[in-house]
C-alpha cells in the first residue's frame, strides 16, 4: 500500500480518514485519486466543496468528507499548512479521534501512542483471552491500556504497523492461520477453542427501513435536482426532489402523493414512468428507492430548493450511491 512507511502526516491523515469504514481494496483507489488531485493540504483547502464531494462520491459516511475539508482549511489558514506534531493537537482536529491521532502520531512523528483498530482488538482479545466487549466503554479503556503497555516505545510506528498487519494477514476474522501462528502455544483463544468467540461485541444495531420516492422531473434538456440539507444522511449531496413515505407505495398511490405534496406540478406533465426498486444498505438504515420520471409540459416558476441543470452536466454533481445506481442504468 502506498501509505506504508509514509512519513508525510498529510498523506497518512488522508489514508486514515478514507480507510475509516472502508475496505482497503476500495480505499486504495480513492487514496490515489485524492493525492493526485490534492498533493498537499493547501490544494485540498482551496478546492471547491463540490469537487471534493464528487471525488469522495461512493465512499459513504460523508461526515468524514465534511470534516476533511474543514480540517484542511484550518491547517492551511491558521497553521500555514504545517500539520500539528503532538498527539494533543492532532486529536483536537475536527474528524480525528484517538485511533487516527495515534496513527498519525506514531507513523509520522514516531510518538509512543498505540493504534487500536479492529485488527488490534482481535489480536489482543484472542491472545490474552479478553472477554470485555470491544464496543463498550470498559472494553475500549482496557484494550487501550494494554496496547500502550505492549507498545515498543523506541519504534512505535513499526510496532503499530506490525500488529495491525498481523491481525489483517494472520489473525484474520474468519479462518485465521492459527496452526502456523507464532503465538499458538500461548494464545488463549487457540488453546481453549475460543477463536471464533473472540473478540466480543456488546451491541447489535437495529436497522431502520426508509422508503424514498424520487421525482425525476425533466423539461426539454433540463432536469431538476436539489441539495440535501439538515442533519440527515447524505448531507450536502445532490438528489432529485424527494417524497419520503412510511412504507411501500404502488404507482397510483405514488402519483397521489406527488400531486398532494408537490401541487406546483398540478397535472402539468405529459409522460410518467416508474422504475423498479433500488436498495442501499447503510450502517443503521436500509433505504429502498424508486424513481418516478415525469416529463413536464412547462417548467414550474417557483420551487425554492430545485435547481434546473442541463442533463449533460449531471455528472458534475455528487449523488448518493442509491441515485448513482439509477443513473448507471438510465443515464440522463
Amino acid at each position: 500500500m502506498p501509505w506504508k512507511g509514509e512519513k508525510d502526516p498529510y498523506k497518512i491523515w488522508i489514508s486514515e480518514i478514507i480507510l475509516q469504514q472502508t475496505r482497503v481494496e476500495q480505499g486504495l483507489h480513492y487514496y490515489n485519486r485524492f493525492i493526485a488531485k490534492f498533493p498537499d493540504i493547501h490544494k485540498l483547502a482551496k478546492a471547491p466543496e463540490e469537487k471534493v464531494f464528487k471525488l469522495w462520491e461512493g465512499l459513504g459516511y460523508y461526515t468524514r468528507c465534511r470534516n476533511l475539508i474543514a480540517t484542511a482549511r484550518y491547517i492551511s489558514k491558521e497553521r500555514n499548512g504545517k500539520f500539528p506534531d503532538t498527539y494533543g493537537e492532532i486529536v483536537a482536529l475536527k474528524g480525528i479521534g484517538p485511533y487516527t491521532a495515534s496513527a498519525i502520531s506514531s507513523f509520522a512523528f514516531n510518538l509512543p501512542h498505540a493504534v487500536v483498530d479492529g485488527n488490534v482488538f482481535r489480536v489482543l482479545s484472542r491472545i490474552f483471552g479478553i472477554k470485555a466487549p470491544i464496543d463498550s466503554s470498559q472494553g475500549k479503556l482496557l484494550f487501550a491500556r494494554l496496547a500502550n503497555e505492549l507498545l515498543h516505545k523506541g519504534h512505535p510506528g513499526f510496532y503499530n504497523q506490525a500488529i495491525m498487519d498481523f491481525g489483517a494477514v494472520v489473525c484474520k476474522p474468519v479462518s485465521p492461520l492459527c496452526n502456523g501462528c507464532v503465538f499458538n502455544k500461548k494464545c488463549f483463544a487457540f488453546l481453549h477453542n475460543k477463536v471464533n468467540a473472540l473478540p466480543v461485541k456488546e451491541k447489535r444495531n437495529s436497522i431502520k427501513k426508509r422508503w424514498f420516492y424520487y421525482l425525476v422531473l425533466t423539461h426539454k434538456n433540463e432536469i431538476a435536482i436539489r441539495q440535501r440539507k439538515g442533519k440527515d444522511i447524505w448531507q450536502q449531496l445532490y438528489e432529485f426532489p424527494l417524497i419520503e413515505a412510511t412504507g411501500h407505495l404502488d404507482k397510483k398511490a405514488i402519483l397521489w402523493q406527488v400531486l398532494k405534496k408537490t401541487p406546483i406540478l398540478k397535472n402539468d406533465f405529459e409522460s410518467i414512468s416508474l422504475s423498479h426498486l433500488f436498495r442501499q444498505q447503510l450502517s443503521h438504515q436500509l433505504i429502498a428507492g424508486q424513481y418516478i420520471r415525469l416529463g413536464l409540459k412547462k417548467k414550474p416558476i417557483k420551487k425554492n430548493d430545485w435547481l434546473w441543470i442541463d442533463k449533460n452536466k449531471i455528472g458534475k454533481y455528487a449523488f448518493p450511491q442509491l441515485i448513482n445506481q439509477y443513473l448507471r442504468e438510465k443515464p440522463e
